[in-house]
Protein backbone atom coordinates (compact mmCIF):
# COMPACT_ATOMS: atom_id res chain seq x y z
CA UNK A 1 0.00 0.00 0.00
CA UNK A 2 0.95 3.49 -0.62
CA UNK A 3 1.79 6.02 2.46
CA UNK A 4 -1.78 7.41 2.14
CA UNK A 5 -3.62 4.14 1.58
CA UNK A 6 -1.38 3.01 4.92
CA UNK A 7 -2.49 6.17 6.62
CA UNK A 8 -6.41 5.73 5.87
CA UNK A 9 -6.17 2.80 7.04
CA UNK A 10 -4.61 3.35 10.54
CA UNK A 11 -7.05 6.39 10.95
CA UNK A 12 -9.92 4.13 10.44
CA UNK A 13 -8.58 1.83 13.19
CA UNK A 14 -7.98 4.67 15.33
CA UNK A 15 -11.33 5.35 15.27
CA UNK A 16 -12.25 2.55 16.29
CA UNK A 17 -9.95 2.05 18.75
CA UNK A 18 -11.16 5.53 20.15
CA UNK A 19 -14.96 4.07 20.49
CA UNK A 20 -13.89 1.35 22.49
CA UNK A 21 -11.54 3.44 25.03
CA UNK A 22 -14.59 5.48 25.18
CA UNK A 23 -16.88 3.35 25.92
CA UNK A 24 -14.46 1.44 28.61
CA UNK A 25 -13.38 4.58 30.04
CA UNK A 26 -9.73 4.01 28.75
CA UNK A 27 -7.69 7.00 27.84
CA UNK A 28 -6.90 6.85 24.48
CA UNK A 29 -3.24 7.48 24.33
CA UNK A 30 -2.66 4.31 26.57
CA UNK A 31 -4.40 2.38 23.92
CA UNK A 32 -3.57 3.86 20.38
CA UNK A 33 0.09 3.40 21.17
CA UNK A 34 0.03 -0.36 22.69
CA UNK A 35 -2.26 -0.81 19.51
CA UNK A 36 0.59 1.02 17.14
CA UNK A 37 2.96 -1.46 18.55
CA UNK A 38 1.02 -4.10 18.05
CA UNK A 39 0.50 -3.35 14.46
CA UNK A 40 3.89 -2.92 14.10
CA UNK A 41 4.60 -6.58 14.80
CA UNK A 42 2.44 -7.69 12.18
CA UNK A 43 3.92 -9.43 9.00
CA UNK A 44 3.73 -6.90 6.09
CA UNK A 45 2.51 -3.89 8.25
CA UNK A 46 3.27 -0.59 7.12
CA UNK A 47 6.46 0.88 8.11
CA UNK A 48 6.12 4.49 9.01
CA UNK A 49 9.28 6.56 10.66
CA UNK A 50 9.41 9.59 12.70
CA UNK A 51 11.49 12.28 11.48
CA UNK A 52 12.93 13.55 14.86
CA UNK A 53 12.92 17.05 13.49
CA UNK A 54 9.27 17.19 12.07
CA UNK A 55 7.47 14.65 14.45
CA UNK A 56 8.48 17.76 17.30
CA UNK A 57 7.39 20.69 15.03
CA UNK A 58 4.14 19.32 13.45
CA UNK A 59 2.80 16.69 16.88
CA UNK A 60 4.29 18.97 19.73
CA UNK A 61 4.40 22.51 18.82
CA UNK A 62 0.61 22.76 18.00
CA UNK A 63 -0.52 20.84 21.00
CA UNK A 64 2.22 22.84 23.52
CA UNK A 65 0.64 26.24 21.97
CA UNK A 66 -2.92 24.39 22.49
CA UNK A 67 -2.50 23.78 26.74
CA UNK A 68 -0.36 26.91 27.15
CA UNK A 69 -2.66 28.92 25.30
CA UNK A 70 -5.06 28.11 28.16
CA UNK A 71 -2.91 28.41 31.00
CA UNK A 72 -2.78 31.92 32.57
CA UNK A 73 0.46 33.51 33.35
CA UNK A 74 -0.99 34.19 36.59
CA UNK A 75 -1.69 30.26 37.07
CA UNK A 76 1.76 29.97 36.45
CA UNK A 77 2.79 33.28 39.09
CA UNK A 78 0.62 31.66 41.33
CA UNK A 79 2.07 27.95 41.42
CA UNK A 80 5.34 28.49 40.38
CA UNK A 81 6.88 27.00 43.89
CA UNK A 82 5.62 23.29 43.06
CA UNK A 83 6.17 23.96 39.24
CA UNK A 84 9.44 24.73 39.66
CA UNK A 85 10.20 21.97 41.93
CA UNK A 86 8.76 19.84 39.51
CA UNK A 87 9.86 21.05 35.88
CA UNK A 88 13.01 21.55 37.11
CA UNK A 89 14.25 19.60 40.54
CA UNK A 90 12.41 16.48 39.43
CA UNK A 91 13.58 16.40 36.18
CA UNK A 92 16.95 16.80 36.81
CA UNK A 93 16.94 14.43 39.67
CA UNK A 94 15.95 11.54 37.62
CA UNK A 95 18.46 12.23 34.56
CA UNK A 96 21.04 12.18 37.21
CA UNK A 97 19.28 9.03 38.85
CA UNK A 98 19.34 7.93 35.64
CA UNK A 99 22.69 8.21 35.24
CA UNK A 100 23.65 6.72 37.58
CA UNK A 101 22.17 3.58 36.20
CA UNK A 102 23.65 4.13 32.57
CA UNK A 103 26.98 4.13 34.29
CA UNK A 104 26.65 1.69 37.06
CA UNK A 105 24.69 -1.23 34.87
CA UNK A 106 25.00 -0.21 31.21
CA UNK A 107 28.34 0.65 31.29
CA UNK A 108 27.91 4.19 29.03
CA UNK A 109 30.28 6.93 29.30
CA UNK A 110 28.73 9.88 31.79
CA UNK A 111 27.78 12.44 29.71
CA UNK A 112 26.41 9.31 27.67
CA UNK A 113 24.47 8.17 30.57
CA UNK A 114 23.07 12.03 31.30
CA UNK A 115 21.94 12.16 27.63
CA UNK A 116 20.06 8.86 28.45
CA UNK A 117 18.17 10.27 31.97
CA UNK A 118 17.45 14.05 29.73
CA UNK A 119 15.88 11.67 27.51
CA UNK A 120 13.69 9.91 30.00
CA UNK A 121 13.05 12.33 32.66
CA UNK A 122 10.24 14.98 31.23
CA UNK A 123 6.34 13.70 31.62
CA UNK A 124 5.01 14.92 28.24
CA UNK A 125 2.64 18.02 27.58
CA UNK A 126 0.82 16.03 25.08
CA UNK A 127 0.24 12.45 27.60
CA UNK A 128 -0.59 14.76 30.31
CA UNK A 129 -3.15 17.04 28.06
CA UNK A 130 -4.90 14.17 26.47
CA UNK A 131 -5.08 11.95 29.40
CA UNK A 132 -6.81 14.91 31.69
CA UNK A 133 -8.92 16.01 28.81
CA UNK A 134 -11.84 14.48 30.14
CA UNK A 135 -10.95 13.27 33.85
CA UNK A 136 -12.57 15.72 36.53
CA UNK A 137 -9.82 16.36 38.64
CA UNK A 138 -9.35 18.97 41.57
CA UNK A 139 -8.62 22.62 39.78
CA UNK A 140 -5.75 23.47 42.17
CA UNK A 141 -4.55 19.63 41.02
CA UNK A 142 -4.90 20.23 37.43
CA UNK A 143 -3.27 23.55 36.99
CA UNK A 144 0.18 21.91 38.66
CA UNK A 145 -0.21 18.89 36.41
CA UNK A 146 -0.97 21.01 33.23
CA UNK A 147 1.69 23.74 34.34
CA UNK A 148 4.65 21.45 34.64
CA UNK A 149 4.08 19.44 31.92
CA UNK A 150 4.46 23.39 29.82
CA UNK A 151 7.95 23.44 31.31
CA UNK A 152 9.79 20.65 32.15
CA UNK A 153 10.17 19.73 28.15
CA UNK A 154 12.27 23.27 28.16
CA UNK A 155 14.38 21.69 30.89
CA UNK A 156 15.22 18.33 29.58
CA UNK A 157 16.04 19.54 26.30
CA UNK A 158 18.09 21.44 27.32
CA UNK A 159 20.22 19.26 29.18
CA UNK A 160 19.88 16.69 26.28
CA UNK A 161 22.16 19.59 24.23
CA UNK A 162 24.16 19.88 26.51
CA UNK A 163 25.05 16.62 27.51
CA UNK A 164 25.13 15.49 23.92
CA UNK A 165 27.16 18.43 22.93
CA UNK A 166 29.92 17.42 25.54
CA UNK A 167 29.85 13.82 24.57
CA UNK A 168 30.18 14.92 20.78
CA UNK A 169 33.39 16.87 21.58
CA UNK A 170 34.75 15.38 24.65
CA UNK A 171 34.80 18.04 27.02
CA UNK A 172 32.47 21.36 28.26
CA UNK A 173 33.72 24.34 26.18
CA UNK A 174 32.55 27.78 27.38
CA UNK A 175 31.24 28.48 24.09
CA UNK A 176 28.71 25.54 24.91
CA UNK A 177 27.36 26.87 28.54
CA UNK A 178 26.80 30.43 26.86
CA UNK A 179 24.55 28.86 24.61
CA UNK A 180 23.15 26.61 26.99
CA UNK A 181 22.62 29.74 29.28
CA UNK A 182 21.23 31.73 27.03
CA UNK A 183 18.67 29.14 25.48
CA UNK A 184 16.02 29.83 27.84
CA UNK A 185 15.55 33.32 28.27
CA UNK A 186 16.32 33.92 24.94
CA UNK A 187 13.11 31.63 23.81
CA UNK A 188 11.12 33.63 26.21
CA UNK A 189 12.18 36.82 24.69
CA UNK A 190 12.06 35.22 21.00
CA UNK A 191 7.97 33.99 21.58
CA UNK A 192 7.24 37.16 22.84
CA UNK A 193 8.39 38.92 19.78
CA UNK A 194 6.43 36.96 17.87
CA UNK A 195 3.53 37.15 19.49
CA UNK A 196 3.79 40.78 19.51
CA UNK A 197 4.34 40.44 15.63
CA UNK A 198 1.17 38.01 15.11
CA UNK A 199 -0.97 40.96 16.99
CA UNK A 200 -0.20 43.19 14.36
CA UNK A 201 -0.96 41.04 11.77
CA UNK A 202 -3.99 39.27 12.64
CA UNK A 203 -6.14 41.78 12.27
CA UNK A 204 -5.87 41.52 8.47
CA UNK A 205 -6.92 38.35 8.59
CA UNK A 206 -9.66 38.03 11.21
CA UNK A 207 -12.50 36.39 10.46
CA UNK A 208 -11.23 34.34 7.48
CA UNK A 209 -10.62 30.58 6.66
CA UNK A 210 -6.74 32.46 6.04
CA UNK A 211 -6.55 33.54 9.67
CA UNK A 212 -7.17 30.06 11.03
CA UNK A 213 -4.76 28.55 9.08
CA UNK A 214 -2.17 31.32 9.43
CA UNK A 215 -2.77 30.10 13.56
CA UNK A 216 -1.17 26.81 12.29
CA UNK A 217 1.28 28.00 9.92
CA UNK A 218 2.96 30.38 12.50
CA UNK A 219 2.99 28.17 15.50
CA UNK A 220 5.21 25.77 13.80
CA UNK A 221 7.24 28.28 11.90
CA UNK A 222 7.84 30.04 15.58
CA UNK A 223 9.33 26.19 16.60
CA UNK A 224 11.00 25.48 13.62
CA UNK A 225 12.91 29.27 14.15
CA UNK A 226 13.61 28.84 17.45
CA UNK A 227 15.09 25.94 17.16
CA UNK A 228 17.59 27.41 14.11
CA UNK A 229 18.04 30.25 16.63
CA UNK A 230 19.40 28.25 18.98
CA UNK A 231 16.95 28.97 21.70
CA UNK A 232 14.70 26.96 23.33
CA UNK A 233 11.57 25.94 21.26
CA UNK A 234 9.52 24.62 24.24
CA UNK A 235 9.82 27.98 26.15
CA UNK A 236 9.22 30.06 23.35
CA UNK A 237 5.87 28.60 22.15
CA UNK A 238 4.73 28.79 25.92
CA UNK A 239 5.67 32.31 26.08
CA UNK A 240 3.79 33.34 22.30
CA UNK A 241 0.37 31.72 23.47
CA UNK A 242 0.10 33.04 26.81
CA UNK A 243 1.20 36.33 25.26
CA UNK A 244 -1.30 35.80 22.63
CA UNK A 245 -4.08 34.58 25.36
CA UNK A 246 -3.22 37.69 27.53
CA UNK A 247 -4.83 40.22 24.81
CA UNK A 248 -5.94 38.10 21.75
CA UNK A 249 -9.69 37.30 23.38
CA UNK A 250 -10.40 40.66 24.46
CA UNK A 251 -9.40 41.71 20.56
CA UNK A 252 -10.93 39.02 18.41
CA UNK A 253 -14.30 38.42 17.02
CA UNK A 254 -16.77 35.63 18.88
CA UNK A 255 -17.14 34.07 15.50
CA UNK A 256 -13.23 34.32 14.81
CA UNK A 257 -13.36 32.48 18.37
CA UNK A 258 -16.16 29.83 17.71
CA UNK A 259 -14.55 29.17 14.79
CA UNK A 260 -10.97 29.02 15.98
CA UNK A 261 -11.83 27.18 18.89
CA UNK A 262 -13.63 23.69 17.22
CA UNK A 263 -10.76 23.70 14.23
CA UNK A 264 -8.01 23.95 17.05
CA UNK A 265 -9.71 21.34 18.98
CA UNK A 266 -10.29 18.68 15.97
CA UNK A 267 -6.52 19.51 14.62
CA UNK A 268 -4.66 18.79 17.73
CA UNK A 269 -6.83 15.72 18.11
CA UNK A 270 -5.98 14.14 15.16
CA UNK A 271 -2.05 15.33 15.79
CA UNK A 272 -2.22 13.47 19.13
CA UNK A 273 -4.11 10.65 17.64
CA UNK A 274 -1.34 9.87 14.98
CA UNK A 275 1.30 10.90 17.61
CA UNK A 276 0.70 8.22 19.92
CA UNK A 277 -0.34 5.11 17.16
CA UNK A 278 3.22 6.07 15.22
CA UNK A 279 5.07 6.21 18.70
CA UNK A 280 3.87 2.56 18.98
CA UNK A 281 4.52 1.66 15.21
CA UNK A 282 8.07 2.34 16.45
CA UNK A 283 8.91 -0.54 18.08
CA UNK A 284 9.62 -2.57 14.40
CA UNK A 285 12.42 -0.01 14.01
CA UNK A 286 13.68 -0.24 17.74
CA UNK A 287 13.72 -3.86 17.67
CA UNK A 288 15.13 -4.65 14.10
CA UNK A 289 18.32 -2.61 15.67
CA UNK A 290 18.69 -4.65 18.89
CA UNK A 291 20.86 -7.96 18.03
CA UNK A 292 19.09 -11.02 19.80
CA UNK A 293 21.97 -11.80 22.31
CA UNK A 294 21.53 -8.45 23.87
CA UNK A 295 17.62 -8.00 24.09
CA UNK A 296 17.35 -9.69 27.10
CA UNK A 297 19.86 -7.40 29.17
CA UNK A 298 18.40 -4.27 27.40
CA UNK A 299 14.89 -5.28 28.47
CA UNK A 300 15.94 -5.48 31.91
CA UNK A 301 17.98 -2.24 31.99
CA UNK A 302 15.06 -0.40 30.05
CA UNK A 303 13.11 -2.17 33.48
CA UNK A 304 15.12 -0.74 36.28
CA UNK A 305 15.01 2.78 34.51
CA UNK A 306 11.12 2.33 34.37
CA UNK A 307 11.01 2.16 37.72
CA UNK A 308 13.42 4.77 38.68
CA UNK A 309 11.57 7.43 36.77
CA UNK A 310 8.13 6.33 38.54
CA UNK A 311 9.56 6.29 42.04
CA UNK A 312 12.02 9.54 41.53
CA UNK A 313 8.94 11.09 40.60
CA UNK A 314 6.91 9.81 43.60
CA UNK A 315 9.67 10.71 46.02
CA UNK A 316 10.04 14.18 44.73
CA UNK A 317 6.13 14.98 44.52
CA UNK A 318 5.54 13.94 47.21
CA UNK A 319 8.26 15.79 49.24
CA UNK A 320 7.37 19.12 47.54
CA UNK A 321 3.63 18.39 48.48
CA UNK A 322 4.32 18.03 52.31
CA UNK A 323 6.41 21.02 52.42
CA UNK A 324 3.90 23.22 50.34
CA UNK A 325 1.30 21.31 53.42
CA UNK A 326 3.80 22.61 56.26
CA UNK A 327 5.37 25.99 54.96
CA UNK A 328 3.00 28.74 53.75
CA UNK A 329 5.97 31.13 52.48
CA UNK A 330 7.11 27.54 50.00
CA UNK A 331 3.51 27.25 48.62
CA UNK A 332 2.93 30.56 47.62
CA UNK A 333 -0.31 32.04 47.22
CA UNK A 334 -2.19 28.18 46.63
CA UNK A 335 -4.10 26.16 48.67
CA UNK A 336 -2.32 23.86 51.09
CA UNK A 337 -2.47 20.85 48.71
CA UNK A 338 -3.29 17.10 50.18
CA UNK A 339 -2.15 13.58 50.63
CA UNK A 340 -4.22 12.51 47.92
CA UNK A 341 -3.58 15.30 45.41
CA UNK A 342 0.14 14.37 45.95
CA UNK A 343 -0.72 10.98 45.09
CA UNK A 344 -2.02 11.72 41.84
CA UNK A 345 0.10 14.29 40.93
CA UNK A 346 3.10 11.73 42.03
CA UNK A 347 1.36 9.02 39.76
CA UNK A 348 0.72 11.18 36.38
CA UNK A 349 4.08 11.05 34.93
CA UNK A 350 3.40 10.00 31.38
CA UNK A 351 6.57 10.29 28.74
CA UNK A 352 5.75 10.34 25.38
CA UNK A 353 6.54 12.09 22.24
CA UNK A 354 9.05 14.10 23.01
CA UNK A 355 11.08 11.36 24.68
CA UNK A 356 10.77 9.14 21.83
CA UNK A 357 11.83 11.96 19.26
CA UNK A 358 15.01 12.73 21.25
CA UNK A 359 15.95 9.36 21.56
CA UNK A 360 15.79 8.98 17.57
CA UNK A 361 17.36 12.49 16.72
CA UNK A 362 20.58 10.92 18.39
CA UNK A 363 23.65 10.43 15.88
CA UNK A 364 24.19 7.20 14.37
CA UNK A 365 27.86 6.44 16.57
CA UNK A 366 26.05 7.65 19.41
CA UNK A 367 27.57 4.63 22.39
CA UNK A 368 24.75 1.97 22.05
CA UNK A 369 22.70 4.52 20.33
CA UNK A 370 20.05 1.07 20.23
CA UNK A 371 20.10 0.69 24.16
CA UNK A 372 18.95 3.82 24.47
CA UNK A 373 16.56 4.17 22.19
CA UNK A 374 15.01 0.98 23.31
CA UNK A 375 15.63 2.08 26.90
CA UNK A 376 13.17 5.44 26.09
CA UNK A 377 10.38 3.29 24.02
CA UNK A 378 10.23 1.01 26.85
CA UNK A 379 9.86 4.22 29.40
CA UNK A 380 6.99 5.93 26.96
CA UNK A 381 4.91 2.45 26.58
CA UNK A 382 5.51 1.76 30.38
CA UNK A 383 4.15 5.15 31.35
CA UNK A 384 1.45 5.30 29.01
CA UNK A 385 -0.01 2.29 29.75
CA UNK A 386 0.55 1.45 33.45
CA UNK A 387 -0.04 4.87 34.73
CA UNK A 388 -2.27 5.79 31.91
CA UNK A 389 -4.46 2.78 32.12
CA UNK A 390 -4.78 3.41 35.90
CA UNK A 391 -5.15 7.19 36.21
CA UNK A 392 -9.04 6.92 36.33
CA UNK A 393 -9.49 4.43 39.05
CA UNK A 394 -6.92 6.15 41.05
CA UNK A 395 -8.97 8.93 41.08
CA UNK A 396 -11.86 7.45 41.79
CA UNK A 397 -10.00 5.17 44.60
CA UNK A 398 -8.95 9.08 46.41
CA UNK A 399 -11.93 10.27 45.94
CA UNK A 400 -10.41 13.43 43.76
CA UNK A 401 -13.53 13.18 41.15
CA UNK A 402 -14.99 16.69 40.98
CA UNK A 403 -17.81 16.76 38.75
CA UNK A 404 -20.27 17.83 40.79
CA UNK A 405 -17.75 20.86 41.89
CA UNK A 406 -17.46 21.73 38.40
CA UNK A 407 -21.20 22.08 37.52
CA UNK A 408 -21.77 23.95 40.41
CA UNK A 409 -19.36 26.33 39.56
CA UNK A 410 -20.20 26.44 36.48
CA UNK A 411 -23.87 27.27 37.26
CA UNK A 412 -22.32 30.43 40.00
CA UNK A 413 -20.19 31.46 36.96
CA UNK A 414 -23.42 31.88 34.93
CA UNK A 415 -25.36 33.82 37.73
CA UNK A 416 -22.74 35.98 37.88
CA UNK A 417 -22.25 37.02 34.22
CA UNK A 418 -26.05 37.05 34.26
CA UNK A 419 -25.82 39.85 36.84
CA UNK A 420 -22.73 41.60 35.17
CA UNK A 421 -25.33 41.82 32.14
CA UNK A 422 -28.10 43.23 34.31
CA UNK A 423 -25.94 45.78 36.11
CA UNK A 424 -25.23 47.08 32.29
CA UNK A 425 -28.33 48.40 32.03
CA UNK A 426 -28.75 50.86 35.15
CA UNK A 427 -30.07 54.04 34.46
CA UNK A 428 -31.27 52.67 30.67
CA UNK A 429 -34.70 53.51 29.65
CA UNK A 430 -36.99 52.70 26.64
CA UNK A 431 -38.66 49.43 25.45
CA UNK A 432 -35.46 47.93 24.18
CA UNK A 433 -33.94 47.94 27.59
CA UNK A 434 -36.63 46.66 28.92
CA UNK A 435 -36.35 43.80 26.25
CA UNK A 436 -33.19 42.95 26.95
CA UNK A 437 -34.25 42.97 30.84
CA UNK A 438 -36.49 40.30 29.96
CA UNK A 439 -34.16 38.19 28.14
CA UNK A 440 -31.81 38.15 30.96
CA UNK A 441 -34.24 37.50 33.51
CA UNK A 442 -35.32 34.74 31.69
CA UNK A 443 -31.86 33.39 31.78
CA UNK A 444 -31.74 33.56 35.50
CA UNK A 445 -35.34 31.78 36.25
CA UNK A 446 -34.02 29.01 33.64
CA UNK A 447 -31.08 28.71 35.10
CA UNK A 448 -32.74 27.95 38.10
CA UNK A 449 -35.49 25.78 36.96
CA UNK A 450 -32.84 23.76 35.28
CA UNK A 451 -30.98 22.98 39.03
CA UNK A 452 -34.79 21.20 39.63
CA UNK A 453 -36.32 19.85 36.68
CA UNK A 454 -36.10 19.64 32.75
CA UNK A 455 -39.52 20.86 31.68
CA UNK A 456 -38.37 24.22 30.69
CA UNK A 457 -35.62 23.15 28.76
CA UNK A 458 -37.66 20.45 27.16
CA UNK A 459 -40.36 22.83 25.87
CA UNK A 460 -37.70 25.25 24.85
CA UNK A 461 -36.08 22.61 22.64
CA UNK A 462 -39.42 21.58 21.27
CA UNK A 463 -40.43 24.97 19.92
CA UNK A 464 -37.22 25.09 18.47
CA UNK A 465 -37.87 21.73 16.63
CA UNK A 466 -40.41 23.20 15.50
CA UNK A 467 -38.96 26.14 13.89
CA UNK A 468 -36.36 23.56 12.46
CA UNK A 469 -39.20 22.02 10.97
CA UNK A 470 -41.00 24.72 9.63
CA UNK A 471 -37.52 25.76 8.16
CA UNK A 472 -36.85 22.99 6.21
CA UNK A 473 -40.69 22.82 4.92
CA UNK A 474 -39.65 26.61 3.46
CA UNK A 475 -36.64 25.41 2.33
CA UNK A 476 -37.80 22.39 0.26
CA UNK A 477 -40.44 24.68 -1.43
CA UNK A 478 -37.72 26.81 -2.58
CA UNK A 479 -38.89 29.94 -0.70
CA UNK A 480 -35.32 30.85 1.10
CA UNK A 481 -32.25 30.94 -1.40
CA UNK A 482 -29.16 28.93 0.64
CA UNK A 483 -27.41 31.48 1.90
CA UNK A 484 -30.40 32.67 3.70
CA UNK A 485 -31.36 28.89 5.02
CA UNK A 486 -27.68 28.44 6.12
CA UNK A 487 -28.01 31.83 8.38
CA UNK A 488 -31.56 30.60 10.18
CA UNK A 489 -30.01 26.90 10.42
CA UNK A 490 -27.15 27.96 12.06
CA UNK A 491 -29.28 30.28 14.93
CA UNK A 492 -31.40 27.90 15.57
CA UNK A 493 -28.27 25.47 16.31
CA UNK A 494 -26.81 27.77 18.72
CA UNK A 495 -29.81 28.27 20.48
CA UNK A 496 -30.46 24.68 20.71
CA UNK A 497 -26.81 24.37 21.86
CA UNK A 498 -27.01 26.70 24.63
CA UNK A 499 -30.35 25.27 26.41
CA UNK A 500 -28.23 21.33 26.04
CA UNK A 501 -26.95 20.16 29.15
CA UNK A 502 -23.84 21.03 29.56
CA UNK A 503 -22.62 17.17 29.37
CA UNK A 504 -24.03 17.12 25.82
CA UNK A 505 -22.56 20.30 24.17
CA UNK A 506 -19.17 18.60 24.18
CA UNK A 507 -17.70 16.42 21.45
CA UNK A 508 -15.26 14.08 23.44
CA UNK A 509 -13.49 11.05 22.35
CA UNK A 510 -12.67 9.76 25.79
Amino acid sequence: MSFFESLLVLLLLSIALLQVSRRLGLPYPAMLAASGMLVALIPGAPQITLDPAMALALFIAPTLLDAAYDFPATLARRFWPPLLVLAAGGVLLTACLVAWLGVRYAALPLPAALVLGAIVAPPDAVAATAVLSNLSVPANTEAVLKGESLFNDAVALLLFGGALAVQEQGGLHWIGVVHLGLAAPGGIAFGIACAVLSRLTTRFTTGTLGGNLLQFVSTCLVWIVAERLGVSAVLCVVAYAMTLASTHTDASSARMRVHSYAVWATAVFLLNVLAFLFMGMQVRTILARMQTTRLDQALFFAAIVLVAVVLVRFAVVMASNRLAAHIPAYRGHAEPPTMCAGILVGWCGMRGLVTLATAFALPADFPKRDLVTLTAFAVVMGTLVLQGLTLAPLIRLLRLDRSEDAAQALSRAREALIKAGRDSLDGEDGREAMLVRKTYAARSEAEHLWADQGRYRALALGAIAAERAALQRMHRSHELDAACYDTLLEELDWRELALLPDEHRRIEES
